[in-house]
């Protein structure tokens, strides 16, 4: 079985830089809990997937670079790095083209191989500062 960090890091992999829903359902656990930036929550796969879209949409080509993770026990710790550009229509907003970058850190608890729960902290109000500006 894989550890916490490994599956950190196989989720930033194939979820955001594979674009691979499914992988989703592979490592997020039914009524697995995601606490994400600026107070939404998550419950479940389907739900994580329908953020990643709305995601995904706004900035098509979001490209995810792990610059450091730990763990501990069940506990992955990841901080990366995104790069973009706001080219899609998403988050309710037209594109602007504005190229977008921010780091992060998700916090990931792990049990029986699947995330369980998780905690993202990354500058969401930096991000609609970018994605509103005229390009």
């Amino acid at each position: 079985m894989s550890s916490p960090k490994e599956i950190g890091v196989q989720w930033f992999q194939e979820v955001w830089n594979e674009r691979k829903s499914s992988a989703i359902y592979d490592l997020f656990a039914e009524g697995a809990k995601g606490h994400l930036e600026g107070g939404l929550e998550v419950t479940g796969p389907a739900a994580f997937e329908a953020f990643q879209k709305s995601i995904l949409a706004a900035l098509p080509d979001i490209k995810i670079e792990i610059i450091n993770s730990l763990s501990d026990g069940d506990d992955a710790c990841i901080l990366w790095q995104a790069t973009a550009t706001h080219t899609g229509h998403g988050m309710d907003m037209a594109p602007t083209g504005n190229a977008v970058k921010m780091r992060g850190m998700t916090w990931f608890h792990v049990e029986n191989g699947k995330i369980v729960e998780g905690w993202d902290s990354w500058d969401i109000g930096g991000l609609m500062r970018i994605m509103r500006s005229p390009a």
